[in-house]
C-alpha cells in the first residue's frame, strides 16, 4: 500500500479525489492507498442519505461562510476546517477475508486504529456506536465505507485541534445518534486528540504497512467530478 499525502484548496475537489481514488482501485489501475488531507476553510458535509435541512443549520452555515457538501458514504453530518485531518484508505475487496462485508471491515478497520493509537498516545482508545473513536468516553473520530464490486474506501476524520465552537453552531443535534452520546452537545460529545499529525499518520502507515508514495489523481479528472457532482446543487441537494 501507497501513501499519499493530498489536500486541495477547494472542499469538492478534495472529496472527488477520494472518489477517483477509489474508482482507480477498482479498475486495477492504481494499488491501494492511505491518502492524508486537510481542509483549509471550514465546511459542513452530510452524509449520502442526510437530510441537509435536518442536519445543519442552513441559516448559520450561509451566514458564517460555511458551504454544505455531500459525500458518497454513510454516516452522520461533521464539521471539516483547519485542525481536521482525513484519512482515506482505499483497500481491494478480497472475498477470502474480512474485507467482504460492510460488518467485518468496519471490525477490522476499527480494531486495528483503535490499538494503534492507543499505543501511540500512551491511553485506552476505545471504539463507541458504529464507527467512532473515543477518548474517556468523548468522540475524536468519526469513520464511515463506500464499496465498489472489487475495492472499498474506507474514510473518516481525526479532530486534533478543530475550533469545536462551530460545531454547535454550522450542525443540529443528529437526527441518528449512539446510546453512549446520551444527549450531548456537541462540544461535550466531541474533543481534541492530543497527539500531533506526525505521529498519528506514522501509527496508520504502520498498521497498513504503507510503503512509498503514491501519484495524486489527474487534477483534470478531480476537477471534472468535482463539478459535475460535489459541486452541484443537484447532488448536494438530493433527496434521501
Amino acid at each position: 500500500m501507497k501513501t499519499l499525502e493530498h489536500s486541495l484548496p477547494e472542499p469538492a475537489h478534495n472529496m472527488a479525489c477520494d472518489e477517483i481514488l477509489l474508482d482507480e482501485v477498482n479498475e486495477g489501475r492504481r494499488e491501494p492507498v492511505l491518502r492524508f488531507w486537510e481542509s483549509r476553510t471550514h465546511f459542513a458535509v452530510v452524509g449520502y442519505g442526510n437530510s441537509i435541512q435536518r442536519e445543519c443549520d442552513t441559516e448559520a452555515c450561509k451566514r458564517l461562510g460555511i458551504p454544505i457538501l455531500r459525500r458518497i458514504s454513510g454516516g452522520g453530518a461533521i464539521l471539516q476546517g483547519p485542525g481536521c485531518l482525513n484519512y482515506s484508505l482505499v483497500m481491494r475487496i478480497n472475498p477470502g477475508d474480512a474485507t467482504h462485508s460492510i460488518g467485518d471491515t468496519n471490525c477490522l478497520i476499527m480494531t486495528a486504529h483503535r490499538k494503534a493509537l492507543s499505543r501511540a498516545l500512551g491511553q485506552k482508545i476505545e471504539a463507541q456506536g458504529h464507527t467512532d473513536l473515543t477518548l474517556g468516553g468523548v468522540k475524536f473520530s468519526g469513520n464511515a465505507q463506500r464499496r465498489r464490486r472489487s475495492a472499498l474506501l474506507f474514510h473518516g476524520t481525526f479532530l486534533l485541534g478543530l475550533d469545536l465552537s462551530r460545531l454547535g453552531q454550522a450542525l443540529r443535534f443528529p437526527s441518528s445518534a449512539p446510546a453512549y452520546r446520551d444527549g450531548r452537545s456537541h462540544e461535550a460529545f466531541c474533543r481534541n486528540l492530543p497527539l500531533a499529525d506526525g505521529p498519528l499518520k506514522a501509527a496508520l502507515g504502520q498498521v497498513w504497512q504503507t510503503d512509498g508514495q503514491a501519484e495524486a489523481p489527474d487534477t483534470n479528472a478531480i476537477g471534472d467530478l468535482a463539478r459535475r457532482k460535489y459541486g452541484n446543487p443537484e447532488w448536494i441537494h438530493r433527496r434521501p
